[in-house]
């Protein structure tokens, strides 16, 4: 993943340097519906998998998260997406049952990125692991409990030219490829905890049963979209931080250990599909990775992330339901 982002963050750069003598003009660049209602109809899958590694030894966690089907719209700014994960598309019971809140907000004002995580989850999967048996009931964790709260807050460099709206909400419409730098900072903090032990009880004598963490630093990216044709497009985003963070390990004959340390987290997006005047369709995916402090040769790691797939509907609201989403414009003057 380092080398992955590295690559990207050296591509996108060479970009910016060959696009940064351009006249800013907002409009050539990209184009706004402020007075369209965008509806949406979608599928969409959400989870946050815990990720542990001592030695050779590797475990990665995940929970049985559910794909849901939705429906939403945006009209100034303002979004609103209701879900619903139905049983016909989520047949697979093998992994146990998955009980959770997941609250993943991603805002783009114009010349800010906003990311905001609340991830409660009660029960997982150990999906990869070095020392599993055959029985698949070992590998249920059914009262193992995650907690991750943070946020993300940066700065767009060059939003005259660049619209996350565009990608992401589709109320907008990027015409012309640009890209540009960001820049801010990110807290995160959270626990994961399980009576029973974290790992299996096969891999270690003295098993851990609480991860305790708090991290908190800048971070910086880089945001660039190809547009191809006019109406096709691919976004491609990259952020990492220099968090400094505590993480504390419980076990389980009543002793722990901490360690402080700095240590990169990542934060990527990626867009592709078609954009024009009246309809969207498209497939967009956010990751975010938290690494932890080691402890005891411990490297824990949460990665959350938030696959989607888009189909858009640009409409200019008739008077009636007009004189009704006026109530957003007033809300929107008295909070300015």
């Amino acid at each position: 993943m380092k080398y992955v982002f590295v690559l990207t963050l050296i591509s996108l750069t060479f970009h910016y340097s060959v696009l940064a003598q351009e006249p800013i003009d907002s409009t050539v660049y990209y184009m706004t519906y402020p007075d369209k209602l965008v509806l949406r109809t979608y599928m969409s899958r959400k989870y946050t998998g815990l990720g542990i590694k001592v030695a050779d030894e590797s475990y990665w966690y995940r929970p049985n998260s559910t794909l849901n089907i939705g429906l939403g719209a945006t009209y100034e700014g303002l979004t609103l997406n209701l879900a619903y994960g139905f049983g016909f598309l989520n047949p697979d019971k093998q992994r146990g049952d998955s009980k959770y809140f997941d609250l993943q907000a991603h805002a783009y004002p114009k010349n800010w990125v906003i990311d905001f995580f609340g991830q409660f989850y009660n029960g997982y999967y150990l999906l990869r692991g070095n020392t599993l048996d055959n029985n698949n009931e070992s590998r249920i964790f059914s009262d193992m409990k995650l907690r991750k709260v943070g946020a993300s807050v940066q700065y767009l460099f060059n939003g005259d030219k660049f619209s996350y709206r565009a990608a992401f909400l589709q109320n907008e419409w990027q015409k012309k490829s640009a890209g540009s730098f960001m820049a801010g900072a990110e807290v995160y903090g959270g626990q994961v905890r399980n009576a029973l032990g974290i790992l299996p009880s096969q891999s270690v004598p003295n098993n851990f049963d609480q991860i305790k963490y708090f991290e908190i630093g800048p971070n910086f990216g880089y945001a660039y979209s190809w547009i191809i044709k006019k109406h096709f497009f691919i976004t491609l985003s990259a952020a990492s931080s220099l968090s400094i963070g505590r993480t504390y390990f419980n076990y389980e004959d009543g002793t722990g250990n901490s360690n402080w340390s700095v240590r990169p987290n990542f934060l990527m997006r990626g867009f592709t599909g078609y954009n024009s005047d009246r309809w969207s369709l498209n497939v967009n995916y956010v990751y975010n990775q938290v690494n932890l402090a080691a402890v005891n040769g411990y490297k824990a790691n949460l990665g959350t992330g938030n696959y989607r797939l888009n189909l858009i509907y640009r409409i200019s609201p008739g008077p009636g339901l007009k004189k009704k989403l006026g109530l957003i414009d007033k809300l929107k003057n008295r909070l300015k």
